[in-house]
């Protein structure tokens, strides 16, 4: 659902709502290592109960390389 139509809807609370929740999802991670399932935006999208073709066969979490976890989140925190 667009913001315009529910502003117009439910009033201005809806939106704004909406937007902190999809800025507190996409916030949520795990370790740079792991690989996130981001789980609550995809309820938040209301695209969590469709199954696609990169759900099955483009999964990185399945992938055969593995990185190293310490060099990973070094990356990540900007200390390489």
């Amino acid at each position: 659902m667009n913001f315009s139509t529910l502003r117009n809807i439910q009033g201005l609370h809806a939106p704004l709502k909406l937007q902190m929740e999809y800025r507190a999802a996409r916030q949520i991670q795990r370790l740079p290592f792991l690989q996130s399932s981001n789980l609550a935006l995809d309820t938040l999208r209301g695209s969590d109960e469709s199954i696609g073709f990169e759900d099955i066969l483009n999964d990185p979490a399945q992938s055969e390389m593995m990185g190293e976890p310490h060099m990973m989140v070094e990356y990540k925190l900007g200390l390489l």
